[in-house]
């Protein structure tokens, strides 16, 4: 029998996740930018793209405006435009990194709708491939992830396309 550990989604898992002050968007913003440990892969002018820290498969990523506001209506044109290209250019990096079949795209407007930051939009970006899902997904309730986030950080980071 074989075994998979993933001890750092126990955390999240039992709903222990660390507390942050402040937008967890907002704060990864203000970061420096050759700090690793926020897992900001990709800034533009006026949006960013981060990795989600419980993802639910390898590459799953997030396009964030830097503008702290609940919903798209909040978002000038030149921000939308921005965030609607880093979104085109996310698909193309996770091609090449993963060669997914297909994708979940989205975005959560408020609480009610399952927003995990909803007073900061961002959009959802998640590879899919054939058989994807597996008795861990149904049955424990489990995504087995066989890449740590730091790997998928340096791999998607590396190909993102230079300004």
């Amino acid at each position: 029998m074989k075994h998979l550990w993933t001890p750092w989604r126990m955390t999240y898992l039992q709903g222990n996740s660390p507390k942050i002050d402040g937008c967890l968007f907002c704060n990864a913003a203000a970061a420096p930018e050759s700090d690793p440990s926020t897992f900001v892969v990709h800034r533009g002018q006026h949006a960013f793209i981060i990795l989600n820290l419980y993802p639910y498969n390898n590459g799953h990523l997030m396009v964030v405006p830097f503008t702290h506001t609940e919903s798209i209506e909040g978002l000038t044109p030149e921000t939308l435009a921005e965030f609607m290209a880093l979104s085109q250019q996310s698909l193309a990096v996770l091609r090449k990194a993963y060669g997914p079949q297909g994708f979940n795209i989205g975005i959560n407007i408020g609480a009610p709708a399952g927003a995990g930051v909803p007073g900061h939009v961002h959009m959802h970006i998640v590879p899919r491939w054939a058989g994807d899902s597996n008795f861990m997904s149904t049955l424990a309730d489990t995504r087995v992830i066989p890449e740590t986030i730091s790997q998928t950080y340096e791999r998607l980071r590396s190909l993102w396309p230079e300004p």
